[in-house]
């Protein structure tokens, strides 16, 4: 929306003055500087959108100088005018299998929706960790699974199976380098639903660290993750308590849209991000009047 605005006041009227068209033949509608922003920039500021209104505007003033049809700026001819879209966003997943959540990370680019994957290796080992993951992720993998092992009763998880079972926590992209201390709650997610055999709920993406002993820290980035999630088409969104404040950078007409839960611990994360109705037939985990409870921040 910021880069909208700043595309309507400021780099659509310059790109006129500059190619000698008036805004009658330069008449791009709002949809269309969307659909440039959303497919055609990658960018935290303006300078890709900025040159992809210049390449319009000059194949306008091509069209004007020399009494060609003037390109119809539309969504949907964008390809034939600026070449193949640079960017795809991920695409929501309306079901989620076991042992896979949702998670939301920041990148210099702003925010991104991130799925993490997780499978039981029969007669297998250990953790295996794949994904071209820095040395926090790494951790923040092995406290997860360390917590879940110290707590496997309440969990309604056989104990014997960290011992018979090896784990293989997988981030794709694995060419894409990965680091940060905001993916523990989704590792935790996705191996509580392995170990468990209850599935995440696929409406709801997370962000937030771990500590070995439960607890859920605040993280950075809220606003660009959220944006991200809602792009998405995801509506439930799971932050630290700690990060409460930070909710009001996101700007009205999303926050409006989507639900966001605080939580403080892994023990009420959990209650919002694992879906007991989905769950394998003789499989058991604690429903939402087990768990503490925690108030939702509408």
């Amino acid at each position: 929306n910021e880069k909208l605005e700043i595309a309507k006041r400021y780099l659509i009227p310059k790109q006129i003055r500059e190619n000698g068209i008036t805004k009658e033949q330069f008449a791009i509608t709002d949809e269309v500087v969307v659909a440039v922003i959303q497919r055609y920039t990658r960018e935290s500021g303006v300078r890709q959108l900025e040159r992809a209104m210049g390449r319009l505007a000059r194949k306008v003033a091509l069209g004007v100088a020399t009494d060609e049809p003037i390109p119809k700026l539309t969504a949907h001819s964008l390809e034939d005018l600026l070449g193949r879209q640079v960017r795809r966003d991920t695409v929501y997943r309306d079901k989620l299998p076991f042992g896979v959540a949702t998670g939301l990370a920041w990148t210099q680019t702003g925010g991104e929706v991130l799925y993490i994957e997780s499978v039981l290796l029969p007669e297998g080992g250990g953790l295996v960790l794949t994904g071209q993951l820095g040395d926090v992720m790494r951790e923040s993998a092995r406290a997860a699974q360390s917590y879940l092992w110290s707590n496997a009763e309440k969990f309604g998880i056989d104990p014997d199976k960290f011992k018979k079972h090896g784990l293989h926590l997988h981030v794709p992209a694995g060419a894409i380098p990965k680091d940060g201390p905001s993916a523990g709650v989704t590792m935790i997610t996705a191996m509580s639903s392995v170990y468990t055999g209850v599935p995440a709920r696929a409406d709801t993406a997370m962000t937030g660290e771990i500590t070995l002993t439960g607890e859920v820290l605040a993280i950075g980035g809220v606003k660009e993750k959220c944006l991200a999630a809602h792009a998405a088409g995801i509506r439930r969104i799971v932050l630290p308590k700690d990060n409460e404040s930070d909710a009001r950078d996101i700007p009205d007409d999303i926050r409006n849209q989507i639900e966001i839960f605080f939580v403080e611990h892994v023990d009420q994360l959990l209650q919002y991000t694992l879906d007991p109705h989905g769950a394998s037939k003789g499989k058991k985990f604690p429903s939402t009047t087990e768990m503490p409870s925690v108030a939702a921040t509408q």
